[in-house]
């Protein structure tokens, strides 16, 4: 057997396999406590074709000078995220704050 067939068939092997299998990644949304509801439909439109892709979502609220003293806007943010999408997807790690962020992770139903 000719050794350029026989690696030429090893690669194509592979390269079946590789197909077949998908690489979740972690998608991220970004918003503001003051982010518009169009806005928030907008990038909700993304995020469900992240999650059809069998993506995780992060949506992160970041939060920036005297927003600071308003936490409890971005969690019910977060909160009305999550009731909006709840049919492409369920929450994974609930609203949790990280400095200025506050994020929620959401993975495919």
């Amino acid at each position: 057997m000719d050794y350029g067939k026989y690696k030429y068939k090893q690669k194509r092997r592979g390269h079946q396999a590789k197909a077949k299998s998908h690489v979740t990644h972690i998608k991220e949304i970004r918003l503001h406590p003051k982010t518009g509801q169009h806005d928030i439909d907008y990038r909700l439109e993304h995020a469900r074709e992240f999650l059809a892709r069998g993506d995780k979502v992060l949506v992160s609220v970041r939060f920036s000078g005297r927003e600071m003293a308003h936490l409890e806007t971005g969690e019910q943010l977060l909160h009305r995220v999550a009731l909006q999408i709840q049919d492409a997807a369920k929450v994974e790690i609930p609203p949790k704050r990280e400095g200025r962020r506050m994020t929620m992770m959401l993975v495919p139903k």
